[in-house]
């Protein structure tokens, strides 16, 4: 062999070696990063889409891979809260308060572009005559309504006058409705349809006549330790705005098209109220993050 073939071979094996060092490097930095969350599978339409919203986020992360892990069951507002103040979870979806960003770490990256502060009603069948008759806010506040005792809708709405029974547990409300313990179940407008159709057995239907508005975004929380996981989060969804993924995702979502065929909201009778608890650091002037339901 002369030393042309000899040099030949020496580049080719170090060519070799250079590839294979370097596939190695790109797999030992590269990890499997597991997430912890609640339940999602047979829960629900906005379950499914707030939990499509984290993943669009994290795949934004090119050094990383993600394995989600749902919790056994669907844990109600204020274990979910403790689970990630222990690390048990690693991020939970839900609306804010300023008790609540004190406790975790919040993405302001409002999930559903603020229409969970548009509120309408789940109601019995053959109720809607009773709510047709409603056109001031003093006649709202003779009818009751209902929320799960941890939301930040229940402070929300009994600051205004509305009266409010408090309960631990969120299916207990749609069976507490039905037997008459209460007038009215007051929901995001992206939630009644897929909580009804969810439970076909109970004589319930959406409000059709009124509309309560106040300032209440939904975010995505970590522990407030975790901001490696914070900002990853927040990155990813800038990521998605900025390229209109989270629009495509938004406005192609199943239950989103459903509220804006059917719930007629500009149609209704609207009554603003304030919400005492939202943050002072609520990013309102960013436009790029909130609905203007004149334009649908």
């Amino acid at each position: 062999m002369n030393n042309l073939h000899v040099k030949m071979v020496l580049l080719a094996v170090q060519a070799t070696l250079l590839f294979v060092f370097a596939w190695f490097s790109a797999n030992v930095s590269a990890k499997t990063i597991e997430i912890k969350h609640n339940k999602v599978a047979g829960i629900g339409a906005k379950e499914e889409y707030q939990f499509g919203l984290l993943k669009l986020a994290l795949s934004y992360d090119k050094e990383n891979s993600y394995n989600f892990v749902e919790s056994s069951r669907f844990l109600p507002q204020i274990t979910m809260i403790e689970q990630i103040k222990a690390g048990e979870l690693d991020v939970a979806w839900t609306g804010t308060s300023n008790e609540l960003e004190q406790q975790l770490m919040p993405i302001r990256i409002p999930l559903y572009k603020g229409l969970l502060g548009h509120r309408i009603f789940i109601i019995r069948q053959g109720d809607q005559a009773r709510f047709d008759q409603i056109n001031t806010f003093e006649q709202l506040k003779t009818f009751t309504a209902a929320q799960e005792r941890t939301w930040a809708d229940t402070t929300i709405l009994r600051s205004a006058g509305i009266p409010v029974i408090g309960t631990r547990r969120y299916e207990n409300l749609f069976y507490m409705l039905e037997g008459g313990r209460y007038d009215y179940f007051p929901r995001g407008v992206h939630e009644p349809w897929s909580e009804i159709s969810a439970r076909p057995h109970l004589p319930l239907t959406v409000e059709k006549h009124i509309l309560v508005k106040y300032p209440m975004p939904a975010y995505l929380f970590v522990n407030k330790n975790n901001v490696a996981l914070a900002n990853k989060i927040n990155d990813g969804l800038m990521q998605a705005i900025e390229d209109g993924s989270f629009n495509d995702y938004f406005f192609s979502n199943p239950m989103i098209k459903d509220v804006i065929a059917k719930a007629n909201l500009t149609d209704r009778v609207m009554f603003e109220i304030n919400n005492p608890n939202i943050p002072s650091s609520t990013p309102f002037d960013d436009k790029r993050l909130w609905l203007d339901i004149n334009e649908l």
